[in-house]
């Protein structure tokens, strides 16, 4: 009987490795709840938003939250890097639309997580083999 433990998300066996160097599902479920928030910020910020900034965070959210679940159903590189992109956009749409306050504040700490996540799953999956 093999004390190994299966990863039920990846199906990878766990034999020994650091636990983060491996690519875990809490991370995508953690990529998705950033996601949910990302597309709610306007509203919680209370901000009076454009519709370009509402649409954009919408979105983005939107597809953060796609891209995190889909990696739970098949872990492809591709989608960690479109997490990247979006992420890196939530940071940098106050800067394109000019908005400030709690909003701005939010959507820095919001898009900075689902960056640093990314990359972090990157590195994780560095040594990955990934069908063509």
């Amino acid at each position: 009987m093999s004390i190994l433990a299966k990863d039920p998300l990846h199906g990878s066996d766990h034999q020994g490795r650091h636990w983060l160097a491996q690519h875990r599902g809490w991370e995508d479920v953690c990529s998705a709840i950033l996601g949910v928030l990302i597309v709610l910020s306007p509203a919680l910020a209370g901000a009076e938003a454009s519709v370009a900034l509402i649409t954009s965070a919408g979105l983005a959210g939107v597809i953060i939250t796609m891209l995190a679940l889909l990696e739970l159903m098949s872990l492809e590189r591709w989608e960690e890097i479109l997490e990247l992109v979006a992420g890196l956009w939530v940071v940098l749409s106050p800067l394109v639309f000019g908005y400030g306050g709690t909003l701005r504040v939010a959507h820095y700490l919001l898009g900075g997580l689902v960056a640093a996540l990314a990359l972090f799953e990157l590195w994780q999956d560095r040594n990955r083999h990934f069908a063509d």
